[in-house]
């Protein structure tokens, strides 16, 4: 199902090698959490425990039909591999840029599970946006040739 997400299918894994600056390979720590889902029930919400209402909170129990929140899961997920590796603010950094900021926009009640409840997932209402007039947002990869 990750598939239908496109964009939004950010499970892949970063690359196991990078070069250093002296031109060395240096081997890039190993991952603790396999996917965005794993790190969602294994350290998230293990660790992110509230109350959801349904007035002052929401939750889908079938979060990843949610292509927002599929996106911010992961975001969570991999600044917590990078940030973990810093042992003096890495999860200070992480709690406070990361997981208060993208649970509090997920838990919303207008966010993106506004139309679901913790027992019931509900397809969201789609924005729909209109084309701007052809020339308003020229395409830059090509300007760039």
């Amino acid at each position: 199902m990750a598939d239908d997400f496109g964009l939004f299918d950010t499970d892949t894994p970063a690359p196991a090698t990078s070069q250093g600056e002296e031109g060395k390979t240096e081997e890039t720590p190993e991952l603790v959490y396999g996917s965005a889902e794993e790190f969602l029930h294994e350290q998230l919400l293990p660790t992110y425990v509230r109350s959801i209402t349904g007035k002052s909170t929401k939750w889908c129990i079938e979060w990843y039909f949610h292509p927002e929140a599929v996106s911010r899961v992961a975001a969570m997920w991999r600044a917590w591999e990078h940030l973990r590796l810093d042992p003096a603010t890495g999860m200070s950094v992480w709690w406070r840029d990361h997981a208060d900021h993208h649970m509090r926009v997920l838990l919303d009640p207008q966010g993106p599970f506004y139309n679901c409840d913790m027992k019931e997932h509900r397809d969201p209402e789609h924005l729909e946006p209109k084309k701007a007039p052809a020339g308003w947002f020229p395409d830059v990869r090509v300007q760039d040739r």
